[in-house]
């Protein structure tokens, strides 16, 4: 099929998009690197009557570390956390995350922001965002003095499949992870039918260590369930431990018991659960490593 027709309009600046947003209603949808949003538009399960281009706003692409965060544009390209010294460096499981959107061709277009907040719990980076703990910077029409600008936590945002906490007429701006310090380590493993695939399961974790002993974790599941997850008590289990391979089997458990999977052609829910708890003890491995200085 091919998608519905449409108006098409290319705003220069996040407030002439907002104002477009407002102007047109609910019949307008934005398009950032539009690999989520064209193909639903060619099954007519989306049928905007407007799309509003950001594309032009060249403000929203950037990668750069400011006020104890970083700070991602919404428009940066899956390519640019690829090819990134500073994410290499700082923050590898965005590195991980990126590197299996996808393909190249894909990822080259696609935006970090749009993955995001299409709010799909498919998608790899929202778990990945929910176990570094981050923040959406969300732009509206608002007051002159604060410009329309809130922030919203991650754990906040995703309100159920493809759907956010983003208004009408709100654009998600940017996004903010607090920057590591001390010993710590993160991960993301995704298991996948063929290169490129939505995953079957996928597990974002995030180490702290005060000494030899974790102080805080934070773990995402991706595809698992409406939103993507947070693991509480598989986090609450890793606390005060060395994080050893007896802790990692624990937390994993409580990880996969945290799943909400529906059973469908890429596997039965127990299957679901199963792998969630391998990539949970990978991810944690690897994050352990990576703390402690490994690559």
């Amino acid at each position: 099929m091919i998608p519905g027709s449409f108006d098409y309009h290319a705003p220069t600046t996040v407030d002439e998009a907002i104002k477009l947003l407002g102007e047109l209603g609910d019949d307008a949808k934005i398009l950032a690197g539009g690999h989520s949003l064209i193909p639903m538009m060619k099954l007519r399960l989306a049928e905007p009557t407007h799309l509003v281009d950001i594309n032009g706003i060249s403000d929203l692409d950037y990668i750069k570390e400011e006020n104890g965060y970083l700070c991602i544009g919404a428009m940066t390209r899956e390519s640019a956390l690829e090819v990134s010294e500073l994410i290499a460096e700082k923050y590898p499981i965005l590195k991980d995350t990126s590197e299996v959107i996808a393909d190249p061709l894909v990822r080259n277009l696609a935006s970090v922001g749009g993955n995001i907040a299409h709010g799909d719990p498919a998608n790899d980076h929202p778990a990945t965002m929910v176990a570094l703990g981050a923040e959406v910077i969300a732009k509206g029409p608002g007051g002159m003095l604060t410009g329309g600008e809130r922030t919203i936590s991650i754990d906040d945002f995703f309100k159920g499949p493809l759907m956010t906490d983003l208004g009408q007429n709100e654009i998600l701006t940017e996004i903010k992870i607090p920057t590591p310090n001390g010993k710590c380590g993160a991960a993301y493993k995704k298991l996948e039918r063929k290169v490129g695939d939505y995953a079957i399961a996928g597990v974002a974790v995030a180490l702290q260590f005060d000494g030899d002993s974790c102080s805080s974790a934070g773990i995402g599941l991706t595809n698992v369930g409406p939103t993507p997850i947070r693991a509480s008590d598989a986090q609450d289990a890793l606390e005060g431990t060395s994080v050893s391979d007896d802790d990692i089997n624990k937390a994993a458990e409580l990880a996969a018991a945290a799943a909400q999977p529906v059973g469908d052609h890429r596997g039965s829910e127990e299957y679901k659960r199963a792998m969630v708890k391998t990539l949970a003890c990978r991810a944690m491995q690897t994050a352990k490593d990576r703390a402690e200085g490994g690559s």
